[in-house]
């Protein structure tokens, strides 16, 4: 029952009381009891790190995907840069003139990735025009120091 200003009239009588009380004791316990019923899932890590199934959609880390060449696809253009929302990317590029046409371009000397401040919100990823980069599902990222979190993805062992 509601009382003048809306709220609900909490003023039971004893018995009432009692009985109110006892309503919602059984409620939490019907809670309580289903859970302590339903069959467990519990994932034994780290003893079953070689059979651990991880969604192909979990984004654990960022990594340059190689082309058939051996090479990234990094066009050096910096919209991946731009568009992170915290300054986890960092790319140096310089410019060079293209052998071929004797024109200038971008060349990307290092892309430098913070994990330890990655949203992992893929907003990179998806404005990537060359497909250069991509999560994979490493998801271990535990270190005692933070700089070891800044990784250098161009470079040979990274990858």
């Amino acid at each position: 029952m509601k009382g003048k200003d809306n709220k609900m009239d909490t003023n039971y009588g004893y018995t009432a009381g009692i009985f109110h009380g006892l309503v919602t004791l059984l409620t939490g316990l019907k809670v309580t009891f289903t859970e302590f019923f339903t069959r467990k899932v519990t994932e034994e890590y780290p003893d079953n790190r070689d059979t651990l199934a991880i969604a192909a959609r979990f984004r654990g880390t960022l990594y340059m995907p190689l082309d058939e060449n051996g090479k990234n696809r990094c066009t050096a253009c910096g919209l991946c840069e731009m568009t992170c929302p915290n300054d986890t990317l960092r790319l140096e590029t310089e410019m060079v003139t293209d052998g071929e046409t004797g024109r200038k371009k971008k060349a990307l000397l290092r892309y430098r990735y913070d994990l330890g401040s990655c949203m992992f919100c893929r907003l990179c990823v998806d404005v990537c025009p060359a497909g250069a980069i991509a999560f994979d599902t490493k998801f271990e990222h535990a270190v005692f120091n933070r700089d070891k979190l800044v990784k250098i993805l161009n470079e040979t062992g990274d990858e």
